[in-house]
């Protein structure tokens, strides 16, 4: 089992990959994995005209498979996809002319993650509210949040990063 962690050391989730299916009269033993679950992973070019075709494709990967997601959890993981494939695109397609985005799905909960090869760790900073931009990683990191979800960015075993939200497929009690 894999355990997500904040780094403020805030709530955790569990992102188990997949699970092993059930042995018969083994009492307590995983469920067989369900028809939603699995990983996938798509790449595109770091340009813009990927942004929309990434949003797309999350969302009809989401539907194909049937996950039991409601529509503000849709919405939000679209935009999620949105905000860091735009990030690649603008701040790493020099050194990164490709963006990988992946796509986990587990029993209660989605993960989307945004990979490129560019060495740079971005943080989500408050911008100056006379700028129209610069504000993408501190929306991801709200709407994770407010979802009750978890998100991240780490380095790859490339040189690269990868940026990563988790969200639950319920909502959190208020």
């Amino acid at each position: 089992m894999e355990t997500i962690e904040r780094e403020d050391g805030g709530r955790k989730m569990d992102v188990s990959g997949s699970v092993p299916p059930a042995r018969e009269g083994t009492p307590g033993a995983p469920a067989d994995p369900l028809a939603y679950e699995g990983v996938w992973r798509f790449t595109a070019p770091a340009v813009e005209e990927s942004v929309p075709q990434a949003r797309r494709a999350v969302r009809d990967l989401l539907g194909r498979q049937g996950v039991p997601a409601d529509r503000d959890l849709v919405y939000s993981l679209l935009l999620i996809v949105s905000e860091l494939v735009t990030n690649t695109v603008r701040h790493a397609a020099l050194l990164s002319p490709e963006v990988a985005v992946e796509v986990a799905i587990g029993r209660a909960w989605v993960r989307v993650a945004v990979e490129d090869d560019h060495p740079y760790r971005p943080k989500a900073l408050e911008a100056d509210f006379g700028q129209t931009g610069g504000r993408g990683l501190l929306l991801v990191r709200e709407l994770t949040l407010e979802a009750g979800g978890v998100c991240d960015v780490e380095h790859t075993s490339t040189g690269g990063k990868v940026i990563w939200a988790a969200l639950p497929l319920t909502a959190p009690a208020r």
